[in-house]
């Protein structure tokens, strides 16, 4: 039965009050691979209490508003739901505790025909209780069960945002973080809850033979090779980054983020260095005013 684009563009996704705390943000830093090495001393920064930081991509769990789209009467089939796009721009210095409220909304839906699937656009603002904005989010989840419902109106046509483009030469330098056979049972502590990254039975009713890890785990892991790389292990330096999900990364493996050095900031992209597989491509780092 073809979704109701109406109904799920106007789809009321509440507003999320957090009471964060520094062992939430710890346990995002452990949820994302940060640790792996006992000696690496400048991991403690996202990981010692007595001096904390909170690494820039953990705004994405930030206000979470669950798994909404698994919701039976958004019509969309949540068994085939894909990460698409996400991106991350700081205002500030994500905080290491205090009340966040999360505030997301859908912004657009393209339909890509019967048989091609649907795409939702949303946006996720991350205010703290006085108002203050610390950032912004956006992204795109591919419905790959829910094309071919607009019978040709035009509202629900047109273009996808072109990517940033990658340079047509090898990456300046790469760097390889490791995750773990477990990871994507410490990440979903977050918030995240999808069976598809937990259970092998839903996870090869969606098409793979085990469960993937979370694309925003991916993303994380990709976030903290660019602060390591790019800002000196300094989160503060951090203004924005977007990337598009390729492929997914299976929990174990090695994600090996390539960088390509430009005015302002970077392009990147990122692979399993096991299976030689892009997972991120079109990666567009800014560096933070």
């Amino acid at each position: 039965m073809p979704i109701d684009p109406e109904r799920l563009l106007h789809w009321p996704i509440p507003e999320v009050r957090q009471d964060l705390t520094w062992r939430d943000t710890i346990l995002y830093a452990v949820s994302v691979g940060i640790g792996h090495n006992p000696l690496d001393e400048a991991s403690l920064a996202f990981l010692d209490e007595r001096r904390l930081a909170a690494l820039p991509s953990m705004a994405v769990v930030l206000g979470y508003p669950g798994f909404w789209l698994g919701d039976p009467a958004t019509g969309v089939d949540a068994v085939r739901l894909v990460h698409g796009e996400q991106s991350v721009a700081l205002h500030r210095p994500l905080p290491v505790g205090g009340s966040i409220l999360g505030q997301s909304r859908v912004t657009r839906l393209l339909d890509r025909g019967e048989g091609k699937g649907a795409i939702l656009y949303w946006e996720r603002l991350i205010l703290g209780e006085d108002g203050t904005r610390y950032a912004t989010l956006t992204g795109s989840t591919f419905l790959r069960g829910d094309g071919g419902f607009s019978t040709g109106d035009p509202r629900w046509g047109g273009e996808t945002p072109k990517p940033h483009p990658e340079p047509d030469r090898a990456p300046d330098r790469h760097l390889d973080l490791t995750t773990r056979p477990e990871q994507a049972l410490l990440y979903r502590l977050n918030g995240d809850y999808n069976p598809l990254h937990m259970d092998p039975g839903f996870a090869r009713r969606a098409g793979f033979d085990r469960p993937i890890l979370h694309g925003l785990c991916t993303f994380g892991v990709v976030c903290h090779a660019l602060v390591r790389d790019l800002c000196g292990g300094d989160p503060g330096r951090f203004g924005e980054m977007a990337v598009r999900f390729s492929s997914p990364v299976f929990p174990g493996e090695t994600i090996r983020t390539e960088i390509w050095d430009e005015e302002g900031g970077a392009a990147f992209r990122a692979r399993v260095a096991e299976r030689d597989k892009v997972v991120v491509s079109n990666g567009r780092f800014r560096f933070g005013p």
